[in-house]
Order: structure tokens, then C-alpha cells, then sequence
């Protein structure tokens, strides 16, 4: 891919950061979205290494007059900006209209009005619900299950609106599970290493049936660039997946015995989704984009796993995470 201007929204969080610092390895300028908020912080990117070819900006894509001043002079947006909790959306549902829906269709409405912008829309994986079959192929039915997973099939097909009604070069990346540093201490990777790091004996879970199947950040950040570098994506859904499941409970398994840990795991009603909002299994077919791009993972899950408790394991990482508090 020759060098470009990118547009990250979202570029504060977890996976958008990584894939920052990706496209910036690359060589790339880089347009990075942060949150706005009046403590000025830059959420991630306050902890990547200043770089000529980084510009940081705040704001909101839930205003459509900021978005179209956002777009300007780049040449593919990479949008990751969304609300992701799912707990959260049983208590706050309205919010996930506003940022996941209403936040899409404001990037494509600006994309559109600015020259017809490729955008790389972020899906997850969430979309398709417990598994009707396996492995999940884009061809899957969506199901709804939580109000997240409804505003990110909303999303998805506001953007796909666009490829269809204006011809807008839209292609919808679907991850599945990311894992890695920086995530959010609301997933059950993170959760646990930063227990145990912190040396609790006893971590309060919810179900540990349901099935996964979990992509490094880095894999995930390789994925997006590799769709970006094919025009064969433009107009198609396409899985982010390692083609490989693993329970929840196996992989807190294989994080205790990595580091080397006798904790004990204990359900917490609490933490238990509604029947029918709970995913039982996920488990991605990555067909798709090996065909369109020649795209596979590098990492298994142990080395996953291993770079991921080398990070948060570090003390001045480590400190960033309330690992006391149940985080929805």
C-alpha cells in the first residue's frame, strides 16, 4: 500500500491505538480521533511515542458538523470509534443508538460529501449471536442479543447503505474476540491477569461455557491494513478470525498456568448475561479474507497470551487497572 493519510477514530482505545502505532510502523500520516474531554486526555495515544507523521485531534463523531470538518485531506478512514461494553447496554441502550449508529452514518455522510473516502467500518463479531453453525462464515445470520450487538448491525448496515445507494468504497471489517495490551479490564483476559497480578486467590466470574475465538491486537491490526491494501473488500463483510475456538474457562486455564498461578475461579450471579443475550459460541471462519487479501494470524494463543501478561504485568501498567472493581 503506497503511503497515505489515515483517518483512526476511536484511535484512543485499545485496538485503534495499536493500529496507530501499525500504520505509523508503516509510514503512513495518521489523523487520530480521541475522545473529547475537558481533562485533555488522549486516552492510549498519551502513551505512543511522538512522531512527525501523528496528528491528534478531539472531538466527537456524534456531531456530523465535526465530522465533516474530521474527514478532510485523508485518504482511507479507519473508523473504530463505538460504545463496546455490553453490560453497559442494558442500562444505557440509548447511548449505543447515538455513538455506533447515528456516529457511522455521520463518517459515511462526511466521507460521501468529501470526495467518496474509503472507509474501513469496524464490525464485531457480536453481530452473529450464539452459533447457528461452524465455523461462522460473513454469510451467518446477524442476532441481536444485547443492545450492543443490535446498534453494531445497525452500524454495520448504515455503512453498507452507502457502498449500495452512492457507490461510497465501504468495506466492514469483523473481528472477532481482540485481545492484548491496553484492553479494557471489563474483558475476561485482562480481568484476570490484573487479579492475579495483584495476588487475589479467589476471582468472582460469570459463565465460563461459552466458546471464543480470540485474535492478538496485533493480528486484528494486520487484518484491517490487509483490507485497506485490497480493493477485492470494497462492498463485502469480511471476518477478522483465527479459525480457532477455545472456552472461556480453558483459556483462564492456560493464563493461571502461565503464570504459574493457583487461583481459584467463582461464579458470580451477577456477572451471569441474560440467557438470551449470553454468546455461547463464537468461533470464526477466516476463508474469506485469506482469499480477498492472503491474510492469516501470526500468533497462537499462548503467544497471545504471554506478550499480553508480560504488559500488564509490568508495575507501571499494572497501575492503571482497578482490578478490585466489577467493571460493566
Amino acid at each position: 500500500m503506497s503511503k497515505q493519510h489515515c483517518l483512526v477514530t476511536g484511535a484512543d482505545g485499545f485496538i485503534g491505538s495499536h493500529l496507530t502505532e501499525a500504520l505509523l510502523a508503516k509510514g503512513h500520516k495518521v489523523k487520530a480521533l480521541s475522545y473529547y474531554n475537558s481533562f485533555n486526555s488522549w486516552g492510549w495515544l498519551d502513551t505512543i511515542q511522538e512522531n512527525k507523521n501523528l496528528e491528534i485531534l478531539t472531538g466527537d463523531i456524534r456531531d456530523p458538523h465535526f465530522c465533516k470538518h474530521l474527514v478532510q485531506d485523508v485518504d482511507i478512514i479507519y473508523h473504530l470509534a463505538a460504545l463496546i461494553a455490553i453490560p453497559y447496554s442494558y442500562v444505557a441502550p440509548d447511548s449505543y443508538v447515538d455513538t455506533n449508529v447515528k456516529g457511522t452514518l455521520n463518517i459515511c455522510q462526511a466521507a460521501k460529501e468529501r470526495g467518496n473516502i474509503r472507509v474501513i467500518h469496524t464490525s464485531t463479531s457480536e453481530v452473529y449471536g450464539t452459533a447457528q453453525y461452524v465455523p461462522i462464515d460473513e454469510k451467518h445470520p446477524k442476532q441481536p442479543q444485547s443492545p450492543y450487538s443490535a446498534s453494531k448491525i445497525g452500524a454495520d448496515m448504515m455503512a453498507m447503505s452507502f457502498y449500495n445507494a452512492f457507490g461510497l468504497p465501504v468495506s466492514i471489517a469483523r473481528p472477532f474476540n481482540t485481545y492484548g495490551p491496553r484492553q479494557s479490564a471489563r474483558a475476561i483476559i485482562p480481568t484476570i491477569i490484573t487479579q492475579i497480578a495483584n495476588g487475589v486467590e479467589k476471582i468472582k466470574l460469570g459463565d465460563l461455557t461459552p466458546t471464543r475465538d480470540f485474535n492478538y491486537v496485533k493480528d486484528t491490526c494486520k487484518g484491517f491494513m490487509a483490507m485497506a491494501e485490497s480493493e477485492k473488500t470494497i462492498g463485502q463483510e469480511v471476518n477478522i478470525a483465527s479459525n480457532f475456538e477455545i472456552s472461556v474457562k480453558d483459556t483462564l486455564e492456560l493464563i493461571k498456568k502461565l503464570m504459574d498461578s493457583d487461583v481459584e475461579f467463582i461464579t458470580d450471579e451477577q456477572r451471569i448475561r441474560p440467557s438470551k443475550s449470553e454468546v455461547f459460541r463464537l468461533w470464526g471462519d477466516n476463508t474469506l479474507i485469506n482469499k480477498l487479501t492472503g491474510f492469516k494470524p501470526d500468533y497462537t494463543i499462548e503467544q497471545g497470551l504471554e506478550e499480553t501478561i508480560n504488559w500488564f504485568t509490568k508495575p507501571e501498567n499494572l497501575k492503571n487497572y482497578k482490578s478490585g472493581i466489577y467493571n460493566i
